[in-house]
């Protein structure tokens, strides 16, 4: 699994898609992130059978990953994959998570969720074990979330996806991931746009002549978890590939880490029991 990948949360449109993924192929980019929720897995797997012979790529030097929607939980999981897999167009993906430990129109606190959540990773194992997918995983999950999923599981989460930044590092959850053998992916690594404004990020960026863009996903890097940036622009697309010619010093990685104040920029999971 490459450890830099390309997002793609709303990006809509089939030829912004394409264009899209035409600069991502074009510059190095092996990995693309999708959901069922974004609405786009149907064009991105058009474009991706157009583009890679052209970019003399086959299926098999792209890592695809996609996610089950939090209204397919349960007994809902494993035709929701199929469906994501049908309008991909592939025989198998890369990765599946599940996007959220919660089941949409239920509330945090429903005490249904957990069976939900294992009901879901059930179908997933199945799946797994049968190929069709390659490696599972989860987003959003908590800590506890986790040992919950771990109590209990044949096949082991190879991934977990977070918000993951500066402002939210989550140390204690990156250590417990580390421990377990899982992977930590991080979004929103710019958060949101608002962390490339600030300050600190900006002076770091300035003393290696990087963008602040750059200087974030360096940062994660550093700490050996993975980053899938979002863009539509040709020339970000390119920066945000750019992270492996340049290492931040351990000095410069503690003023980053010092920017932790436990901030969401999206969603907060703590909630879902």
């Amino acid at each position: 699994m490459p450890l830099v990948g390309l997002g793609t949360f709303r990006i809509q449109g089939y030829s912004t898609i394409y264009s899209t993924l035409d600069a991502a192929l074009r510059c190095g980019y092996r990995s693309i992130d999708t959901a069922a929720v974004y609405g786009n897995e149907a064009d991105i797997g058009k474009a991706l059978k157009e583009l890679l012979p052209l970019h003399g790529l086959t299926r098999q030097d792209i890592f695809l990953t996609s996610k089950l929607a939090p209204r397919d939980h349960g007994e809902e999981a494993e035709g929701a994959a199929r469906r994501s897999l049908q309008a991909l167009d592939l025989d198998y993906l890369d990765l599946y998570l599940i996007h959220w430990p919660g089941k949409q129109g239920w509330k945090s606190d429903d005490l249904r969720n957990p069976e939900c959540r294992r009901r879901s990773w059930e179908a997933l194992e199945k799946m797994n074990s049968a190929g069709i997918l390659r490696s599972i995983g989860v987003s959003n999950y908590t800590e506890e979330h986790l040992k919950e999923l771990l109590a209990v599981c044949r096949v082991r989460p190879a991934v977990l996806q977070v918000e993951y930044h500066p402002e939210l590092a989550q140390r204690d959850l990156l250590r417990f991931c580390q421990s377990a053998g899982i992977h930590l992916q991080a979004y929103t690594s710019l958060g949101s746009g608002h962390l490339i404004q600030r300050q600190e990020v900006q002076a770091v960026a300035a003393r290696y002549n990087r963008t602040a863009s750059q200087v974030l996903l360096r940062w994660a890097l550093q700490r050996e978890v993975g980053v899938i940036p979002k863009s539509t622009n040709p020339e970000r697309i390119v920066e945000n590939f750019q992270l492996f010619d340049f290492e931040l010093s351990p000095q410069d990685l503690e003023k980053l880490d010092a920017m932790h104040c436990d901030k969401h920029y999206c969603w907060d999971p703590k909630g879902v029991v």
